[in-house]
């Protein structure tokens, strides 16, 4: 797991987890604008708004990915 800072190229839509680095918690995003440039995000409960720079998005490596793939039976094949 990487954490990538949120640049201009990237964007965090609602419901992704991103890691608020002043706390070290992953929060799942529940607004973002760019133009008064916060985040507002829900963890551990409580909901916080902090600006863009504070937080970081999550890049999973390909092996990373494949392990949280769901397994399908064999009639869904």
């Amino acid at each position: 797991m990487q954490f990538d800072e949120i640049t201009e190229t990237h964007k965090v839509v609602p419901g992704e987890y991103v890691l608020h680095e002043p706390t070290q918690q992953i929060v799942m995003c529940g607004a973002f604008n760019r133009e008064s440039n916060f985040i507002r995000a829900i963890g551990m409960g409580k909901s916080l708004k902090d600006k863009i720079s504070n937080f970081k998005k999550i890049r999973l490596s390909e092996e990373e990915k494949q392990d949280r793939l769901v397994s399908k039976c064999k009639g869904c094949g």
